[in-house]
């Protein structure tokens, strides 16, 4: 059963970006709530309204390469023996994780360095932090073993 630490690390891993998936759903949930009372959500912009669009685009990769690191991971647990369990990707799962850990580390600064920051996006920034840094543990782990 020289597969079940494999497998025990792929289950973990794939639980913890479907973890932090919902806690990035429930961060943008809570952030446009204010519009469903009639308050704007509006902040200063220094980004061009041509650039909008590529933003977008970079954002929805950003919430789309979390789902597929995950996939990656169920497919793990399905085949042990299969390319996704291979070192390599064990290893592109722990540095996508760092990359990971970096944006949330930097975005958990800037909405504690805002002002007029709302304590319940600061909580679920931490929470999601919390959350990578467990990734980063686990992927660790798997990728030494």
């Amino acid at each position: 059963m020289a597969d079940a630490p494999l497998v025990s690390h792929a289950v973990r891993i794939a639980g913890l970006w479907a973890a932090w998936l919902l806690v990035m759903l429930f961060h943008v949930e809570l952030g446009l709530m204010p519009l469903f009372h009639g308050l704007s959500v509006e902040i200063q912009s220094q980004v061009a309204p041509s650039r909008v669009p590529r933003l977008f685009l970079a954002m929805l990769f950003y919430f789309l390469l979390p789902v597929a690191a995950l996939l990656v991971a169920v497919h793990a647990v399905a085949d042990p023996a299969g390319w996704s369990a291979s070192p390599p990707w064990r290893a592109l799962q722990f540095w996508f994780g760092v990359v990971y850990t970096l944006t949330n580390v930097i975005h958990l600064a800037a909405d504690i360095r805002v002002p007029d920051s709302r304590p319940d996006q600061v909580i679920l920034m931490g929470a999601r932090t919390l959350i990578v840094l467990l990734i980063n543990q686990q992927t660790w782990a798997w990728w030494q073993s």
